[in-house]
């Protein structure tokens, strides 16, 4: 048992906006309303927050291995950005060893992560390394917008057919979700081909186009009832004017539940690399108007990074642009994948550009519950940089400094110098916590009221957000102090979130031939056993208001 009193609380979930209050917490882990015995922690004077829910990340499986594997230098390189005291090999890099990975999200007040890209394929490997990572809680979204087998019977016109497939993968997978990268695209590049165009037919089809799968991938997570909803990463990423792409994106969306990966990526104007701009107060105003839709930032931070997507086609036109070394993988017929070390710079347009890009949309989409703190890591910048981008919401000087750096020729294609909004604690705490949590379509997180899962984060108040923000003076998972004055205290096992969604049971027996036909191993060995995902609690499917 566990009482916290005093502290300043910000709890968006319940509308608590820096009152002071105390807490208590049962030996269930979950708080209550009152505790007798057991630990006192006087926070007063102190700032309390939910624990934070990072909605985007790749921090397990196979492309995360491959980038490891490929950037054995960088592992020197990231020490000056650990946030506690406890030292282990493996705690450097841009892609950090797996128990690393849960210190690194505890070190700054995090307690759950969403792993947003899983082939099946690959999937039992990528479980054992989420069982790997202590203290955060953990779930994943399996690929699907590449699919053979799903991509065919929509093809054929067989909706139905394909909503039972797509059920039947994600429980083969033992995930929580569907993630959509480049949809038609990956498939296409089997071809050498790529999709940017919605209304295109995709290479190896004769009908079915982008926009298809887009829409049909969208009315199959609301019918299948999922937590989180379609997790949609554009086609026509990181392309200058691919703005268009992305507006005729949502439209494809509307009447649906979305969550938009990465949105800086996919908010640039101008007809080349040279003319490319910000075009952020677009897509801004479409969210405003939309919000039922949520996407995550997706932020640039200058410096060293490694960049891991499922996008293969864009990997590769990366790999040229830059010259640097680059990997390519093909998951028979789910999906691809492809890594290139990256370094983003301020005197680069392109580079510049992003990095405003970035902040632009965490600042001109009104309603923190629908944009939310990510760099999608590692891609834009690695997740324990996180402080930096809260200090640059909250501090206009802060801002105002770093676009020094930037040259008259950055500033004339951004809007970031009009922008004067400063973020408060509330809108913090629903970004990096209350926002994520109710997207991911889990209640009992980024929530300090009863009953919820006792997961805060207990910040000396500062003058300095970024040390603030960076290192905590409490982070409790579960009522278990994890975290205290810098050390790691507990090393607690964190639960894995999974969906099992309603599939006819005729589906084993259409699906067999056709595997069969498509993959190299053998059916049976296929499908993740449910007793190999440590620590798994099962979520409900529960189809929308009218069906």
């Amino acid at each position: 048992m566990l009482r916290i009193t005093g502290g300043r609380v910000y709890d968006p979930a319940n509308g608590i906006d820096g009152e002071i209050k105390d807490l208590f917490i049962d030996d269930s882990g979950r708080f209550t309303s009152a505790v007798k015995g057991g630990r006192t922690i006087d926070a007063t004077g102190m700032i309390v927050f939910p624990g934070g829910v990072d909605v985007h990340t790749h921090v397990a499986g196979g492309a995360i291995n491959f980038a490891r594997a490929m950037t054995p230098e960088d592992h020197r390189r990231a020490q000056a950005f650990i946030r506690t005291k406890s030292r282990r090999s493996g705690l450097g890099g841009m892609a950090p060893t797996t128990f690393a990975t849960g210190y690194l999200y505890a070190g700054m007040g995090w307690t759950t992560l969403n792993e947003a890209a899983v082939p099946v394929l690959s999937a039992r490997h990528t479980h054992e390394e989420l069982a790997d990572v202590p203290i955060v809680d953990k779930s994943s979204l399996t690929l699907m917008a590449n699919n053979e087998i799903m991509l065919d019977q929509l093809e054929a016109g067989e909706y139905e057919r394909a909503k039972q497939v797509v059920a039947w993968y994600l429980w083969a997978a033992k995930s929580y979700g569907i993630k959509a990268v480049n949809p038609g695209g990956v498939a296409a590049w089997k071809w050498g081909k790529d999709a940017k165009q919605l209304s295109s037919p995709i290479a190896g089809y004769n009908k079915l186009t982008p926009g298809r799968i887009v829409t049909q991938l969208a009315q199959i997570c609301d019918d299948l009832g999922l937590p989180h909803p379609l997790h949609l990463h554009c086609n026509n990423l990181g392309a200058p004017g691919n703005i268009s792409t992305t507006i005729d994106t949502l439209k494809h969306l509307e009447g649906h539940r979305a969550h938009i990966a990465h949105s800086q990526y996919h908010a640039y104007g101008g007809d080349d690399w040279d003319t490319i701009c910000s075009q952020t107060a677009q897509l801004a105003d479409y969210f405003n108007s939309h919000p039922h839709i949520t996407t995550d930032a997706g932020a640039v931070l200058f410096g060293d990074t490694v960049t891991i997507t499922a996008d293969g086609p864009w990997q590769h036109l990366l790999y040229k642009l830059t010259g640097r070394k680059w990997g390519n993988l093909d998951v028979e017929n789910e999906t691809g994948c492809g890594i290139v070390p990256y370094t983003y710079r301020p005197s680069n347009l392109v580079n510049a550009v992003q990095w405003a890009a970035g902040l632009e949309l965490l600042l001109l989409i009104e309603s923190p519950w629908q944009v939310f703190l990510s760099t999608d890591h590692p891609n834009g910048g690695c997740f324990w940089r996180y402080p930096e981008i809260i200090q640059l919401l909250m501090c206009a000087d802060a801002r105002q400094e770093q676009m020094e750096k930037l040259s008259a020729r950055v500033k004339n294609r951004i809007t970031l110098p009009e922008i004067d909004r400063e973020y408060t604690l509330y809108e913090i705490a629903t970004a990096m916590s209350a926002g994520p949590a109710r997207a991911l379509g889990l209640p009992q997180k980024g929530n300090l009221g009863i009953g919820a899962d006792a997961d805060l984060v207990i910040y000396n108040a500062h003058a300095d957000v970024a040390q603030m923000f960076g290192h905590p003076r409490y982070v409790i998972k579960g009522g278990e102090i994890v975290i205290e004055d810098g050390d790691i205290r507990e090393t607690p096992q964190g639960r894995e979130f999974l969906v099992k969604p309603a599939c006819d049971p005729e589906t084993d027996a259409f699906i067999r031939p056709l595997f069969e036909d498509c993959y190299t191993m053998s059916f049976e060995n296929y499908p993740v056993e449910f007793e190999r995902v440590e620590h798994a609690e099962l979520r409900d499917c529960l189809p929308p208001a009218g069906n």
